[in-house]
């Protein structure tokens, strides 16, 4: 296997197969929040700035 053609292997890979991995994170990263199990914590983490403050 020659240098030209081990790049035109990677540049295949990475247009097709490189694509189809990055929309998966992608997807799987704005799924992230809403996997079951997790409403307790998002509201704790959104309140939490309001946590130290007094009520006057």
């Amino acid at each position: 296997m020659n240098t030209h053609s081990t790049y035109d292997l990677l540049r295949h890979l990475a247009d097709s197969w490189g694509l189809v991995v990055m929309t998966g994170i992608f997807l799987g990263l704005c799924l992230w929040p809403f996997r079951p199990g997790t409403t307790p914590l998002n509201r704790e983490v959104a309140n939490s700035i309001f946590k130290d403050e007094d009520d006057v």
